[in-house]
Protein backbone atom coordinates (compact mmCIF):
# COMPACT_ATOMS: atom_id res chain seq x y z
CA UNK A 1 0.00 0.00 0.00
CA UNK A 2 1.20 3.48 -0.88
CA UNK A 3 0.71 6.65 1.15
CA UNK A 4 -2.38 8.76 0.54
CA UNK A 5 -2.76 12.51 1.04
CA UNK A 6 -3.88 12.12 4.65
CA UNK A 7 -0.89 9.85 5.38
CA UNK A 8 1.52 12.42 4.00
CA UNK A 9 0.12 15.05 6.35
CA UNK A 10 -0.33 12.82 9.37
CA UNK A 11 3.15 11.28 9.25
CA UNK A 12 4.99 14.38 8.03
CA UNK A 13 7.33 14.46 11.04
CA UNK A 14 8.32 10.82 10.41
CA UNK A 15 8.82 11.44 6.70
CA UNK A 16 11.12 14.39 7.38
CA UNK A 17 13.50 12.15 9.30
CA UNK A 18 16.67 11.14 7.48
CA UNK A 19 16.60 7.36 7.16
CA UNK A 20 12.80 7.07 7.19
CA UNK A 21 11.31 9.32 4.51
CA UNK A 22 8.51 8.17 2.20
CA UNK A 23 9.95 4.68 1.76
CA UNK A 24 10.25 4.08 5.49
CA UNK A 25 6.71 5.31 6.11
CA UNK A 26 5.41 2.93 3.45
CA UNK A 27 7.23 0.10 5.22
CA UNK A 28 5.53 1.08 8.47
CA UNK A 29 2.14 1.17 6.77
CA UNK A 30 2.63 -2.33 5.36
CA UNK A 31 4.23 -3.83 8.49
CA UNK A 32 2.52 -6.58 10.48
CA UNK A 33 3.35 -6.43 14.20
CA UNK A 34 1.91 -8.52 17.04
CA UNK A 35 2.08 -7.01 20.53
CA UNK A 36 1.63 -9.57 23.30
CA UNK A 37 0.50 -7.74 26.41
CA UNK A 38 -1.60 -4.57 26.62
CA UNK A 39 -0.51 -3.57 30.12
CA UNK A 40 2.31 -1.36 31.37
CA UNK A 41 4.83 -2.11 28.63
CA UNK A 42 2.18 -2.76 25.99
CA UNK A 43 0.47 0.59 26.54
CA UNK A 44 3.55 2.52 25.45
CA UNK A 45 4.35 0.12 22.62
CA UNK A 46 0.85 0.11 21.16
CA UNK A 47 0.22 3.86 21.43
CA UNK A 48 3.45 4.79 19.69
CA UNK A 49 3.26 2.12 17.00
CA UNK A 50 -0.31 3.19 16.21
CA UNK A 51 0.71 6.85 16.18
CA UNK A 52 3.68 6.06 13.93
CA UNK A 53 1.42 4.42 11.35
CA UNK A 54 2.22 0.72 11.71
CA UNK A 55 -0.62 -0.42 9.52
CA UNK A 56 -1.38 -3.89 10.88
CA UNK A 57 -1.30 -4.42 14.63
CA UNK A 58 -2.26 -7.50 16.59
CA UNK A 59 -3.21 -6.96 20.25
CA UNK A 60 -3.03 -10.05 22.46
CA UNK A 61 -4.06 -10.03 26.11
CA UNK A 62 -6.32 -12.39 28.05
CA UNK A 63 -6.57 -10.27 31.22
CA UNK A 64 -9.18 -7.77 32.35
CA UNK A 65 -8.55 -4.19 33.45
CA UNK A 66 -8.13 -3.83 37.22
CA UNK A 67 -8.04 -0.64 39.28
CA UNK A 68 -4.42 -1.30 40.30
CA UNK A 69 -3.43 -1.33 36.60
CA UNK A 70 -4.28 2.34 36.07
CA UNK A 71 -1.14 3.54 37.85
CA UNK A 72 0.91 2.58 34.76
CA UNK A 73 -1.28 1.03 32.03
CA UNK A 74 -2.20 4.26 30.26
CA UNK A 75 -4.26 2.65 27.49
CA UNK A 76 -7.02 2.08 30.05
CA UNK A 77 -9.18 4.28 32.28
CA UNK A 78 -11.90 4.01 34.93
CA UNK A 79 -14.58 3.24 32.34
CA UNK A 80 -12.62 0.14 31.29
CA UNK A 81 -12.59 -1.63 34.67
CA UNK A 82 -13.46 -5.29 34.13
CA UNK A 83 -13.11 -5.02 30.35
CA UNK A 84 -10.67 -7.23 28.48
CA UNK A 85 -7.41 -5.30 27.97
CA UNK A 86 -7.14 -6.16 24.28
CA UNK A 87 -10.66 -4.83 23.67
CA UNK A 88 -9.92 -1.70 25.69
CA UNK A 89 -6.69 -1.13 23.76
CA UNK A 90 -8.50 -1.62 20.44
CA UNK A 91 -10.95 1.17 21.28
CA UNK A 92 -8.20 3.66 22.19
CA UNK A 93 -6.04 2.87 19.15
CA UNK A 94 -8.98 3.07 16.73
CA UNK A 95 -9.86 6.46 18.19
CA UNK A 96 -6.26 7.60 17.73
CA UNK A 97 -5.77 6.22 14.21
CA UNK A 98 -8.93 4.83 12.54
CA UNK A 99 -7.12 3.78 9.35
CA UNK A 100 -5.17 0.99 11.07
CA UNK A 101 -6.00 -2.68 10.66
CA UNK A 102 -6.26 -3.95 14.25
CA UNK A 103 -6.81 -7.56 15.29
CA UNK A 104 -7.66 -8.60 18.83
CA UNK A 105 -6.68 -11.87 20.52
CA UNK A 106 -8.32 -12.31 23.91
CA UNK A 107 -6.85 -15.72 24.70
CA UNK A 108 -4.02 -16.60 27.03
CA UNK A 109 -1.11 -17.90 25.00
CA UNK A 110 0.24 -21.41 25.47
CA UNK A 111 2.39 -23.89 23.57
CA UNK A 112 -0.64 -25.11 21.62
CA UNK A 113 -2.11 -21.82 20.35
CA UNK A 114 0.83 -19.42 20.01
CA UNK A 115 1.79 -20.43 16.47
CA UNK A 116 -1.75 -19.79 15.23
CA UNK A 117 -1.82 -16.35 16.86
CA UNK A 118 1.61 -15.40 15.50
CA UNK A 119 1.28 -16.81 11.98
CA UNK A 120 0.24 -13.64 10.11
CA UNK A 121 2.82 -11.34 11.73
CA UNK A 122 6.42 -10.62 10.80
CA UNK A 123 7.54 -9.10 14.08
CA UNK A 124 6.48 -9.86 17.65
CA UNK A 125 6.71 -7.57 20.67
CA UNK A 126 6.84 -9.26 24.05
CA UNK A 127 5.25 -7.00 26.67
CA UNK A 128 4.25 -9.75 29.10
CA UNK A 129 4.59 -9.97 32.88
CA UNK A 130 5.06 -13.65 33.67
CA UNK A 131 8.42 -15.33 33.16
CA UNK A 132 6.72 -18.38 31.67
CA UNK A 133 5.13 -16.16 29.01
CA UNK A 134 8.43 -14.46 28.25
CA UNK A 135 10.14 -17.78 27.60
CA UNK A 136 7.21 -19.11 25.59
CA UNK A 137 7.21 -16.05 23.31
CA UNK A 138 11.00 -16.11 22.85
CA UNK A 139 11.06 -19.82 22.10
CA UNK A 140 8.13 -19.59 19.67
CA UNK A 141 9.73 -16.66 17.82
CA UNK A 142 12.96 -18.60 17.36
CA UNK A 143 11.12 -21.77 16.33
CA UNK A 144 8.76 -20.03 13.89
CA UNK A 145 11.30 -17.47 12.62
CA UNK A 146 9.72 -14.24 13.89
CA UNK A 147 11.83 -11.20 14.79
CA UNK A 148 11.29 -10.40 18.47
CA UNK A 149 11.53 -7.21 20.51
CA UNK A 150 11.26 -7.88 24.23
CA UNK A 151 11.48 -5.96 27.51
CA UNK A 152 11.02 -6.29 31.25
CA UNK A 153 10.30 -3.63 33.86
CA UNK A 154 10.13 -3.93 37.64
CA UNK A 155 10.65 -1.69 40.67
CA UNK A 156 12.79 1.22 39.33
CA UNK A 157 14.57 -0.56 36.48
CA UNK A 158 14.14 -2.41 33.21
CA UNK A 159 15.82 -3.98 30.22
CA UNK A 160 15.17 -4.28 26.49
CA UNK A 161 16.70 -6.34 23.65
CA UNK A 162 15.88 -7.52 20.14
CA UNK A 163 16.25 -11.00 18.69
CA UNK A 164 16.84 -12.10 15.12
CA UNK A 165 16.11 -15.86 15.20
CA UNK A 166 19.22 -18.04 14.93
CA UNK A 167 21.33 -15.00 14.04
CA UNK A 168 21.54 -13.00 17.28
CA UNK A 169 21.38 -14.04 20.92
CA UNK A 170 17.91 -14.90 22.20
CA UNK A 171 16.41 -14.49 25.67
CA UNK A 172 17.18 -18.13 26.45
CA UNK A 173 20.86 -17.55 25.66
CA UNK A 174 20.84 -15.30 28.74
CA UNK A 175 18.46 -17.22 30.99
CA UNK A 176 18.10 -20.92 30.22
CA UNK A 177 14.57 -21.55 31.52
CA UNK A 178 11.79 -20.02 33.63
CA UNK A 179 12.87 -19.85 37.30
CA UNK A 180 11.56 -22.63 39.52
CA UNK A 181 11.41 -20.44 42.61
CA UNK A 182 8.99 -17.57 43.12
CA UNK A 183 10.38 -14.31 41.73
CA UNK A 184 9.58 -10.69 42.65
CA UNK A 185 6.68 -9.13 40.75
CA UNK A 186 5.13 -5.71 40.51
CA UNK A 187 2.46 -6.92 42.93
CA UNK A 188 5.09 -7.90 45.52
CA UNK A 189 7.78 -5.20 45.23
CA UNK A 190 6.07 -2.50 43.16
CA UNK A 191 6.87 -0.80 39.88
CA UNK A 192 7.06 2.88 39.03
CA UNK A 193 4.57 3.49 36.23
CA UNK A 194 6.99 5.67 34.29
CA UNK A 195 9.51 2.79 34.18
CA UNK A 196 7.00 0.58 32.37
CA UNK A 197 6.26 3.49 30.05
CA UNK A 198 9.94 4.13 29.35
CA UNK A 199 10.70 0.57 28.37
CA UNK A 200 7.49 0.23 26.37
CA UNK A 201 8.50 3.31 24.36
CA UNK A 202 11.99 1.86 23.87
CA UNK A 203 10.37 -1.29 22.48
CA UNK A 204 8.31 0.83 20.08
CA UNK A 205 11.47 2.62 18.93
CA UNK A 206 13.18 -0.72 18.31
CA UNK A 207 10.25 -1.93 16.20
CA UNK A 208 10.30 1.24 14.09
CA UNK A 209 14.07 0.95 13.60
CA UNK A 210 13.82 -2.68 12.50
CA UNK A 211 10.96 -2.01 10.07
CA UNK A 212 12.49 1.08 8.47
CA UNK A 213 16.12 0.01 8.61
CA UNK A 214 17.22 3.19 10.38
CA UNK A 215 19.86 3.01 13.09
CA UNK A 216 21.18 -0.08 14.88
CA UNK A 217 18.67 -2.35 16.63
CA UNK A 218 19.57 -4.05 19.90
CA UNK A 219 20.56 -7.37 18.35
CA UNK A 220 23.23 -9.01 20.55
CA UNK A 221 22.80 -6.16 23.02
CA UNK A 222 20.91 -5.74 26.29
CA UNK A 223 20.01 -2.17 27.25
CA UNK A 224 19.33 -1.64 30.96
CA UNK A 225 18.51 1.35 33.12
CA UNK A 226 17.86 2.10 36.78
CA UNK A 227 15.96 5.38 36.74
CA UNK A 228 17.07 6.29 40.26
CA UNK A 229 20.49 7.12 38.82
CA UNK A 230 19.45 7.28 35.13
CA UNK A 231 22.37 4.95 34.49
CA UNK A 232 21.82 3.45 31.03
CA UNK A 233 24.07 0.50 30.21
CA UNK A 234 24.35 -1.31 26.89
CA UNK A 235 25.73 -4.81 27.47
CA UNK A 236 27.12 -6.87 24.59
CA UNK A 237 25.78 -10.42 24.59
CA UNK A 238 26.67 -13.41 22.43
CA UNK A 239 24.54 -16.15 20.99
CA UNK A 240 25.13 -19.34 22.93
CA UNK A 241 25.97 -22.21 20.51
CA UNK A 242 24.63 -24.61 23.15
CA UNK A 243 21.41 -22.67 23.77
CA UNK A 244 18.57 -25.11 24.24
CA UNK A 245 16.40 -22.99 21.90
CA UNK A 246 18.52 -21.36 19.19
CA UNK A 247 21.69 -23.47 19.45
CA UNK A 248 22.92 -26.09 17.02
CA UNK A 249 20.70 -28.70 18.68
CA UNK A 250 17.87 -26.32 19.51
CA UNK A 251 14.22 -27.13 20.00
CA UNK A 252 12.03 -28.51 17.24
CA UNK A 253 8.76 -28.06 19.15
CA UNK A 254 7.37 -26.30 22.19
CA UNK A 255 7.07 -28.38 25.36
CA UNK A 256 3.93 -27.36 27.26
CA UNK A 257 5.34 -28.39 30.63
CA UNK A 258 8.12 -25.79 30.45
CA UNK A 259 5.79 -22.79 30.32
CA UNK A 260 3.58 -23.43 33.32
Amino acid sequence: MELNKQDLERYNRNILLSGIGIEGQIRLKNARVLVIGAGGLGSGVLYYLAAAGVGNLGICDGDGVDLSNLQRQILHNMQDLGKNKADSAYEKLKALNPSLNLQVFKERLNAENIQEVMKDYDLVVEAADAFSSKFLINDACVLFDKVLVRASALHFSGQVMSVKPKVSACYTCLFDAPPKREMPTGASVGILGAVAGLFGVLEAAEVIKIITGVGEPLFDKLLTCDIRSMDFRKIAIKRNPNCRVCGENGITKLESSLYV
